[in-house]
């Protein structure tokens, strides 16, 4: 127990890293444009099959697949919003009408991906050499290394353009105040065309990362990919893109140490309980701005 605790920790670092990354494509879109994104775990999936493809056919590395899953999904992306995306955010309510659209994105995105790739679970067959690496009394598998190490490398350029370039700060501003942002003369369409793109691609860039973490998927697994990514931007804070790494790390860790002392079928209730006990003492969540009412 001793030596398992410290692995238990680190795996549940390296979780809690690739859900953040999973909160953070999806928080662009959810904070910025108010639009919830159903598919986003569908988009997820297709990037992991994007990383099956080029490795079981081509023989490429998994790493080979992060920028043809960003630009192959970031056009996905920006072929949606060029169809639907303005009208969404033009309605009544931007919100029930994404869920609505978005559902049927998910289920279509789903049938395709059965279609191409049948029902049966897959996985990449691509091996790193050496499989472990151990350190400290700690073991861990090179695959879940490497997409750690990714999503580290990402993180920060992310975090860069977000604040550091005009797009980024824009965006940003669209989620506190959009209205305030078309009175300085910002085209709001051009940068909402922007983030759904970006969102897409780090969505599929996303299930390449997952395909190193994770033994398997199939098409059906879109849907459990959505949920824990509304789930993190909850905990986090809803348009807060440090709260959703904060809120990856902390429902991992939740769910990994649940899992190691009161069994597996007990871990995925233990963060949602966590989620509930957030919501309750703090609404925003743990990173999100609170709105004061008179």
């Amino acid at each position: 127990m001793a030596t398992l605790v410290p692995n238990i920790i680190l795996n549940a670092a390296i979780l809690g890293i690739i859900y953040g990354f999973l909160g953070l494509s999806l928080t662009i879109v959810y904070g910025g444009m108010r639009i919830a994104n159903l598919a986003h775990g569908d988009i997820v999936v297709a990037g992991s099959f994007v990383t099956y493809s080029l490795t079981a056919k081509f023989g490429y590395s998994p790493i080979a697949a992060l920028p043809v899953a960003f630009i192959y999904l970031s056009l996905l992306g920006y072929c949606l919003y060029r169809i639907a995306g303005k009208r969404l955010q033009n309605s009544q309510d931007p919100e029930l009408a994404s869920f609505l659209f978005f559902y049927g994105v998910s289920l279509m995105t789903s049938a395709a991906l059965l279609f191409i790739f049948d029902a049966d679970a897959r996985a990449i067959s691509f091996q790193f050499k050496p499989l472990s690496f151990q350190f400290l009394g700690l073991r861990v598998p090179h695959a879940r290394l490497v997409a750690a190490g990714v999503a580290l490398a990402l993180v920060p350029a992310i975090f860069w353009a977000l604040y550091r370039t005009i797009y980024g700060k824009a965006l940003r501003g669209a989620i506190m105040n959009r209205d305030a942002l078309r009175i300085v003369g910002i085209d709001i369409d051009r940068l909402s065309m922007f983030a759904f793109s970006i969102s897409f691609g780090l969505a599929g860039m996303t299930g390449v990362l997952i395909a190193l973490v994770f033994p398997a998927f199939s098409p059906f697994s879109g849907m459990d990919y959505t949920i824990l990514g509304f789930v993190v931007i909850v905990l986090g804070g809803l348009g807060s893109p440090l709260g959703a790494l904060a809120g990856g790390l902390l429902f991992a860790l939740t769910e990994q140490l649940t899992t190691l002392y009161l069994g597996q079928s007990t871990g995925l209730i233990a963060g949602f309980l966590v989620l509930v006990a957030v919501i309750v003492v703090r609404p925003a969540g743990l990173m999100g701005q609170v709105e004061w009412r008179a």
